[in-house]
């Protein structure tokens, strides 16, 4: 059996300079969107982990464009249907948000164990379309700040 997950994440919003925003929608739960995401390994920064998910989860090197960490943590409680790949006990995750600037809405390779489909859309359209509340709020924020 594999390793138990920390319960440590990141949350990786791929974006351009025009605000369009990378979604993937989720294998293991059609219809769900999100952007990149993915647990911290034992080691990592959490710099390694945004990096190391964004190309697991669309190719990219995230070495090669704008990886900024946004400073912004949130708290969730875990779907009951995802706990059992956390230590017993485990409720809640403590997620990490990060922006990844890129030229423009750029060709990805998505993992096909993970995603279905990618799509990009304008900003005020994936933060509607995303199924988490820190997902939407992060894409909202990208869309203010860039406004103001």
């Amino acid at each position: 059996m594999p390793a138990y997950k920390k319960p440590v994440s990141v949350l990786v919003v791929i974006y351009t300079a025009d605000l369009q925003v990378l979604l993937l929608e989720r294998a293991d739960h059609p219809g769900y969107w999100q952007s990149v995401t993915g647990s911290q390994d034992e080691g990592e920064t959490l710099f390694d982990t945004a990096t190391r998910e964004v190309k697991e989860e669309t190719g990219l090197d995230a070495e090669n464009f704008e990886l900024t960490d946004w400073h912004i943590q949130n708290q969730y409680e875990i779907f009951q249907e995802w706990r059992w790949r956390y230590p017993p006990g485990v409720t809640h995750n403590t997620e990490h948000v990060f922006g990844l600037k890129v030229p423009g809405d750029i060709p990805i390779t998505i993992a096909a164990r993970e995603h279905l489909s990618s799509i990009w859309l304008p900003w005020q359209e994936a933060a509607e379309k995303v199924f988490s509340w820190s997902n939407a709020q992060a894409i909202r924020r990208l869309g203010s700040n860039q406004q103001s």
